[in-house]
């Protein structure tokens, strides 16, 4: 099935919201065997929707619209996909009915008349009640096409998509469609795709590919059967000997994120954690305490910016920054262990370092140091991640987390 994401909003044009919904999506249909073919952006304008939704039609199986489905006068999606594919509008009472119900118990704002075009949609439509907001999604076929529209918040869209539409895309299929998720930090693509190239090129089914994120890469393996067994039987092979290629290098298989995985083991052995954070400025605090159960683990942590608090409020010595700078092993090594301390943690984290665009006169911009601490020892990775204060401040907290995660699978901790 060959799809076209069409994202609808004037400001995604503009560049006042990025959108990040036709990320979210291509990797989530890319899950379910949908080829993501093209990405469609259009304004709230609906003689260009139109032209849009034309061309979609005329190339892809399914289109996933994003936007345009809630109470204001340039919401128009439903209206333009609607006359496209030649359906009425009709009044669902049930989504009706919620919205002056959902009004009533948040109380934030009164209801108005024109929250009721939410609850219109195109006849004979599967409807995808929003658990999360206001306006409803939905999913028709006509022509050949599969039409399937979403709201544009991500905060909506992508558990709409998870619990509505996957659903409704599995059931165009008699296969059942299954992937693993290879987690790797500390190897690029490229190097990567080099060990597996002959092998990707004749693989069918299953198949194996590459994506670069931030920092790190992810490789899914997919396969298609007539049950998810027989698809998960197929992928195995694959995610063993990717295992064996790159050994620790991987850092684990369907999970969502370094920090993710040291959370859930941390949890499981009921460990702490704390965070003493220059450069980073909170950055590794903030990611770990972003996920659901991390204040079972996280106790607590210090954004040291500068060097008279390092001393204060983790109890380094002065002279100690005076004598290797703020920014070196030793400095990092007591900042893990002065955190640890502080809070009464299991574990502590420190990333001291240069983002940028100034150094120091001694290390060149991109230069920082990653430490760690237990109760009896404390490791340092120095690092040199190059320029882009958010690149190097985001590499030196995915170091942090690499870290902890080697610590906890008792792997070597320090090197690079």
């Amino acid at each position: 099935m060959n799809c076209e994401i069409l994202a609808v909003g004037t400001e995604l044009l503009l560049g006042n919201t990025v959108n990040t919904d036709a990320a979210d999506l291509s990797q989530l249909l890319a899950g379910l065997g949908v080829n993501v073919f093209w990405h469609t952006v259009v304004g709230d304008n609906p003689a260009r929707l139109a032209d849009a939704v034309a061309i979609a039609r005329q190339r892809a199986d399914l289109i996933v619209t994003t936007g345009g489905l809630g109470p204001t006068y340039d919401d128009l999606t439903k209206n333009v996909l609607a006359e496209a594919f030649g359906r009425k509008l009709e009044l669902h009472q049930d989504e009706a009915d919620f919205l002056k119900d959902w009004f009533a118990r948040n109380g934030t704002s009164p209801y108005t008349d024109n929250n009721l075009q939410q609850a219109y949609l195109p006849e004979g439509c599967t409807v995808f009640h929003n658990e999360w907001g206001t306006a409803p999604g939905c999913a028709f076929e006509a022509d050949g096409v599969h039409v399937i529209m979403l709201p544009g918040p991500p905060r909506e869209c992508l558990p709409m998509f998870r619990a509505c539409a996957a659903p409704y895309i599995r059931s165009l299929s008699a296969d059942v469609i299954f992937s693993r998720q290879i987690r790797v930090f500390g190897m690029g693509e490229s190097a990567i795709e080099a060990l597996f190239r002959s092998e990707m090129e004749h693989m069918a089914n299953p198949s194996l590919a590459t994506y670069a994120k931030f920092g790190e890469v992810m490789l899914r393996a997919t396969a298609k059967a007539a049950t998810e067994a027989e698809a998960e039987a197929l992928c195995e092979p694959v995610v063993e000997k990717v295992k064996a290629v790159l050994g620790d290098k991987i850092y684990g298989v369907d999970v969502d994120s370094l920090e993710a995985l040291c959370l859930e083991i941390m949890t499981g052995r009921g460990m702490t954690l704390s965070a003493a954070e220059s450069l980073t400025g909170g950055l590794i605090g903030e990611r770990f305490t972003a996920l659901p159960g991390a204040s079972a683990v996280f106790r607590g942590g210090a954004v040291t910016y500068c060097d008279e608090v390092k001393a204060a409020l983790l109890g380094i010595d002065p002279a100690l920054i005076a004598e290797k700078g703020a920014v070196s092993y030793e400095v990092a090594a007591a900042m893990a262990q002065g955190v640890r301390r502080a809070v009464g943690a299991d574990v502590g984290l420190s990333a001291t370092g240069l983002a940028g665009p100034d150094g120091d006169g001694v290390h060149p911009v991109g230069t920082v140091f990653v430490g760690l601490a237990d109760a009896d020892t404390v490791w340092v990775r120095e690092l040199h991640l190059g320029s882009g204060r958010v690149r190097v401040r985001q590499s030196a907290a995915n170091h942090a987390f690499d870290m902890l995660r080697r610590y906890l699978q008792k792997l070597p901790i320090d090197t690079w």
